[in-house]
């Protein structure tokens, strides 16, 4: 049963480890982009931009979206734009692995927050994989991968 003292718990796990996972999601796409030689654009949350380092800008709502765009990758092949689109899922999964491995040699402790961690990193990866059309120029990763497999000519597409 949620108890009062659930509130600190719910704080630190919506306004801090989501938009954590969220960004360790976004920077899967932007450094599989970077890594490919295309530009990639991050932002986290909405609204007015708080600060912007380089290509990545964070917004006063930061825990209400993110997103990364890309364009024009050196290595233009299937490969390279299934890896942008599955970035994301590779960085969630792997953090995910790399947290939990620290835990169990006991560098880190068992605690709520990770545990945390860990559900909305699968949370963010088995939503991503799904394949559905937000908008016109807006997919999920899973339906980005599928059209590229498919042979279908997308543009660069917007996470």
């Amino acid at each position: 049963m949620f108890e009062w003292s659930d509130l600190i718990t719910a704080f630190w796990a919506f306004f801090l480890i989501l938009p954590l996972v969220s960004l360790i999601h976004q920077l899967g796409h932007w450094s599989m982009a970077k890594f490919f030689g295309g530009t990639s654009n991050l932002v986290i949350g909405r609204g007015k931009t708080i600060f912007t380092i380089g290509s990545i800008s964070i917004k006063r709502i930061y825990i209400a979206d993110s997103s990364c765009s890309y364009r024009g990758l050196k290595t233009n092949h299937k490969i390279a734009h299934i890896l942008v689109h599955a970035g994301g899922i590779i960085f969630n999964i792997g953090t995910m692995i790399v947290l939990n491995v620290m835990i169990s040699i006991n560098i880190l402790p068992e605690a709520t927050y990770f545990y945390q961690f860990g559900y909305f990193s699968v949370y963010y990866a088995f939503f991503a994989l799904l394949p559905i059309k937000y908008s016109e120029k807006h997919v999920s990763d899973g339906l980005a991968i599928f059209e590229i497999l498919r042979n279908l000519d997308i543009k660069d597409v917007t996470d």
